[in-house]
């Protein structure tokens, strides 16, 4: 009995260790769910890609990790694989992501030394918007990420990637044409590509946008 009572003190103790972190914004990524800290975007990797945390690891045909240089100083994050990018497990390699490719290359700057990552990194059924729990369970992966490339600049791409990462429920238009902070890191906001793709007349003012990003990040000025 005096044993199982210590066990039952200890773990009472833990939980009390793991509320008071969380209260004080120092959530780890054990407390969040995961089983160990991984130190390498590999380490990372294999954690993600057998997760089952939500019920989109039913539905997925791959897990969509994100790709780039794994000391990239620019990181592009949108909000969710697509179709294209579930079929073959990479980011940004449908319509979107061509044109995604076409932008960074427009602000002289290669896809392949910049990273693209997603909120999810699973695809959301129909390419519906990401669920509020869904988010909850993916984010801490993207978190990790973020911490492990530790980018110069982050570059939101369209509304749920922006109110995710600035926790904030203000639209689109109130977030764009300045600078924010991401855990110390800068970040600027721009349309998703897809949106531009449904919309052109959206192009003039992401390229306002991605001109500010290429300004931010070496002082570059692109006409």
């Amino acid at each position: 009995m005096g044993q199982s009572t210590e066990i039952l003190e200890t773990i009472q103790m833990l939980k009390a260790f793991i509320s008071q972190k969380i209260e004080m914004g120092e959530e780890s990524l054990v407390a969040k769910g995961l089983t160990e800290e991984p130190r390498s975007l590999e380490q990372l990797y294999n954690l993600v890609k057998d997760c089952r945390r939500c019920g989109l690891a039913q539905t997925r045909t791959n897990v969509v990790f994100g790709e780039g240089r794994e000391d990239a100083e620019v990181m592009f994050v949108g909000e969710a694989p697509g179709r294209d990018e579930d079929l073959q497990g990479r980011p940004f390699v449908g319509k979107a992501g061509q044109l995604l490719t076409q932008i960074i290359k427009a602000i002289k700057m290669r896809r392949e030394d910049v990273y693209v990552a997603n909120i999810l990194k699973c695809r959301p059924p129909g390419n519906r918007d990401p669920l509020p729990d869904e988010i909850r369970c993916c984010e801490p992966y993207l978190e990790q990420q973020i911490g492990l490339i530790n980018p110069r600049i982050i570059c939101a791409l369209g509304r749920i990637a922006a109110q995710t990462l600035l926790k904030t429920t203000a639209p689109l238009s109130a977030l764009r044409g300045r600078l924010h902070s991401y855990q110390g890191i800068k970040l600027l906001v721009t349309y998703h590509p897809a949106a531009l793709l449904r919309n052109p007349q959206l192009k003039r003012s992401t390229w306002e946008d991605m001109k500010f990003l290429r300004r931010e990040y070496d002082g570059t000025i692109i006409t």
